[in-house]
C-alpha cells in the first residue's frame, strides 16, 4: 500500500497518511508522496483539503529509523527537503485545509496538524511535543505556530517538557478549533471540510492569507492588506452570488469563482 492516499470528493481532497503500522510516522517516501498530493490540491475541481491518518494514529512525526540509517538522509534533508516544504505547501495553498486528529499526533506530525487552517479532533488524540525527550527543537513551524496559538509561557513549557496534551485540554487552551467523540468524529470532521468546499473559496484564501501576513504586519500595514483584499474579494462571482442570495431570501450557490 502506498504511504500516502488520496481521493478527490465533492470537491474536498482526502490525503490520508498511510503507514499504520508505524504510526504514520513519517520516512523521506512518504513526506515526498504528501508533497505530490498537496500539489494536487492546486487544482479547480479542489475547493478543501481533509488530512487524517490512519489506524490509530494521526501521526507520530520523524520515523527515527530512517534518522540513525547510515544510508538515510542527512536532518539538513530532512527538514529542507521533507517537513518544510510541506509546511510552506499547507500554507500557500490558497484553500482550506483541514486537519482530522484522529489519534496521537506528536513531533513533526503534530505540528503539521497545527499549521492548518482548522485543526479538530477525536477525544481519543493527543499532542505532544515530543523533541526535547531526543535533545531536539520543535521542527516544522513548532517553534512559529505553537506560541501563537497557546501564548509563549505554555508553548515554552510544553516544548521543554514534551508533555502529552489531551484532545480535550488542547482545545480548551486554544491549541485547536474542537473535539469530537470518537464515534462521530469522521462524520463530524468530514462535514466540516464538506461545508468549507461549497463555500467561497477565494474569500477563504483571501482570508487565509491575510491571517498569514498579519503575523509580521503592523495594525496600519494590515488594514492596508485589509482594504486591498477585501477589493479583491468584492470582484468575485461569489461575492455578488451571496450578495443576491441574501437580497433574494435564497442559499447562496457558490462557485469558488
Amino acid at each position: 500500500m502506498p504511504s500516502i492516499l488520496f481521493d478527490i470528493k465533492d470537491a474536498v481532497a482526502q490525503i490520508t497518511l498511510n503507514r499504520p503500522d508505524k504510526l504514520n510516522s513519517f520516512n523521506r517516501e512518504m513526506a515526498l508522496l504528501m508533497q505530490d498530493a498537496l500539489d494536487l490540491c492546486k487544482e479547480k475541481n479542489v475547493r478543501c483539503v481533509y488530512i487524517t491518518g490512519a489506524g490509530k494514529a494521526f501521526s507520530a512525526g520523524q520515523d527515527l529509523a530512517e534518522v540513525v540509517d547510515p544510508d538515510g538522509p542527512s536532518m539538513k534533508r530532512i527538514l529542507s527537503e521533507h517537513y518544510n516544504p510541506i509546511i510552506l505547501r499547507i500554507r500557500n495553498l490558497e484553500k482550506p485545509v483541514v486537519a482530522a486528529v484522529n489519534g496521537v499526533a506528536a513531533g513533526a506530525g503534530a505540528n503539521i496538524a497545527l499549521c492548518c487552517d482548522v485543526v479538530v479532533a477525536s477525544e481519543a488524540a493527543s499532542f505532544l511535543q515530543a523533541f526535547s525527550k531526543i535533545g531536539l527543537i520543535p521542527d516544522s513551524s513548532g517553534t512559529f505556530f505553537l506560541p501563537r496559538l497557546i501564548g509563549w509561557q505554555k508553548a515554552s513549557a510544553l516544548a521543554m517538557l514534551g508533555d502529552k496534551v489531551s484532545a480535550i485540554e488542547a482545545e480548551r487552551m486554544g491549541m485547536i478549533y474542537k473535539v469530537f467523540l470518537s464515534e462521530s468524529f469522521m462524520e463530524e470532521s468530514k462535514k466540516i471540510a464538506a461545508t468549507l468546499a461549497q463555500m467561497p473559496t477565494k474569500g477563504l484564501a483571501y482570508t487565509k492569507h491575510a491571517f498569514s501576513i498579519s503575523l509580521g504586519n503592523s495594525l496600519t500595514e494590515q488594514l492596508h492588506l485589509e482594504d486591498e483584499y477585501q477589493q479583491k474579494a468584492a470582484a468575485t462571482h461569489d461575492y455578488k452570488e451571496g450578495v443576491n442570495a441574501f437580497l433574494e431570501k435564497r442559499k447562496p450557490v457558490f462557485k469558488g469563482e
